[in-house]
């Protein structure tokens, strides 16, 4: 199949741009009011879109007309063929060249990207598939564009019910060796084994001294200073929880062993072999706990916010707390005219390799438009680049925050529970 695949593949990269298809309705009030009743957006749109809605004009809805064939259909059926019939977004990247007018007929153009895999993920198997659209007004000018990439997986283990909560899906083995390290991570302390009878410290943790072959041993709490010895920053595969590029760094402790650990506080390409770190314990879940690493000099964490009393509450650091009810989830998937049935159906979203429904992408990236705009006020968004993480699953928490790099750019990060469900940035037109 794989042969077949990437054949099939580069013939349609090389085919170009297919030709233009009528979105399915003009550009209309009653859709765009849908659209900001569920996402909670509350600005001024008047006679024009909010641009992070360009997508939905030509979304097929849930009954797709013959010619509503996308770039990847070929593809995509190939590989639900061949098993990989889970599915997942994991990037959409946005330009705007204006908004668009209620009104407007608009039409849409797609081509094919292409293919990498397989690839080992934490959702199973799979193939990225990627492709790009561009829509365009009356008179052929174009007014958005569009990359838009997606993980077709082999399902795995059918997940535990939405019932048990959220759970970071990766859990460490504990056995009569390493439950002393973990005992000391629940109790705040970075415990290292020492030998007890020639007091060689050794990490990971075994049951002899590698040297004197003792089998007696304790352990010493570690200061929690050290420097990063070597590096990786970790692109693909995804992991769940995770929200890529991040360093993973081997740290060298003052005591003289060394460790595992992500590299929290600071972007990863301004990690360094070398750096001085200090050790934080970043809480996962409601039962876990990991040790991980951030610059000595970062600036302690800011104590969590205290849970949101409604469903949208805007806490006091500035961010957007949103409570992902099954309502919000499956209206906002309505309002965006996507009717995968992950997003609706918690059965069909556990047969795929999920633990409920989802917050679909396009919802994703119409909420950081929504950050975006009560962050920086009165002003237009150019494009919004939008990385997919962690899922963001009924039942749980999404927060957004961000950082304003310069006068025209805003990254944002949404966490969930299980980590960070995306990492965006939004860029801003040149006010005039």
């Amino acid at each position: 199949m794989h042969d077949e695949l990437m054949a099939l593949a580069g013939r349609l990269a090389a085919a170009g741009e297919r030709p233009p298809l009528p979105c399915p309705d003009p550009v209309n009030a009653a859709m765009i009011r849908n659209w900001t009743q569920a996402l909670g957006d509350t600005g001024t749109w008047d006679d024009v879109a909010p641009p992070a809605m360009i997508q939905v004009w030509s979304m097929p809805g849930l009954v797709r007309r013959p010619d509503q064939k996308g770039a990847a259909d070929q593809v995509l059926g190939m590989l639900d063929a061949a098993g990989y019939t889970g599915i997942v977004a994991t990037n959409c990247d946005q330009t705007y060249d204006r908004c668009v007018k209620v009104g407007e007929q608009l039409s849409t153009r797609m081509r094919f990207g292409g293919v990498t895999g397989p690839k080992r993920t934490a959702m199973g198997e799979g193939y990225f598939v990627t492709w790009y659209q561009s829509w365009y007004d009356e008179n052929d000018e174009r007014v958005a564009e569009m990359l838009f990439r997606v993980l077709k997986f082999r399902p795995g283990k059918r997940p535990p019910a939405a019932s048990t909560g959220g759970r970071y899906p990766l859990r460490p083995a504990v056995g009569k060796d390493t439950a002393f390290f973990w005992d000391g991570v629940n109790a705040g302390e970075l415990r290292i084994q020492r030998c007890a009878d020639c007091g060689t410290l050794r990490h990971p943790p075994g049951p002899m001294c590698p040297h004197c072959h003792s089998l007696n041993r304790d352990h010493v709490v570690a200061s929690g200073r050290g420097v990063v010895h070597s590096y990786v920053v970790h692109h693909h595969p995804p992991v769940p929880g995770r929200t890529p590029p991040y360093a993973v760094a081997v740290v060298e402790l003052e005591e003289g062993v060394r460790i595992v650990g992500n590299v929290n506080g600071c972007p990863p390409d301004q990690v360094r072999v070398g750096m001085p770190v200090r050790l934080v314990f970043e809480r996962m879940d409601d039962e876990l706990v990991l040790p991980q690493w951030t610059p000595a000099d970062a600036p302690p964490p800011a104590p969590p916010s205290p849970p949101a009393a409604t469903a949208v509450a805007e806490p006091a650091s500035g961010g957007l707390e949103i409570e992902l009810t099954p309502t919000f989830i499956i209206s906002t998937a309505i309002a965006t005219r996507d009717f995968m049935p992950v997003h609706h159906d918690p059965a069909q979203a556990r047969a795929q390799g999920s633990k409920d429904i989802f917050v679909n992408i396009l919802t994703s990236i119409g909420l950081v438009q929504r950050y975006a705009l009560e962050t920086v006020r009165d002003a237009t968004p150019e494009s919004i680049e939008v990385r997919l993480g962690a899922p963001a699953y009924a039942g749980d928490t999404l927060t957004l925050t961000g950082d304003r790099v310069d006068d025209r750019t805003l990254r944002v990060r949404g966490a969930v529970s299980l980590g960070d469900h995306l990492t965006a940035t939004v860029r801003f037109k040149e006010a005039r």
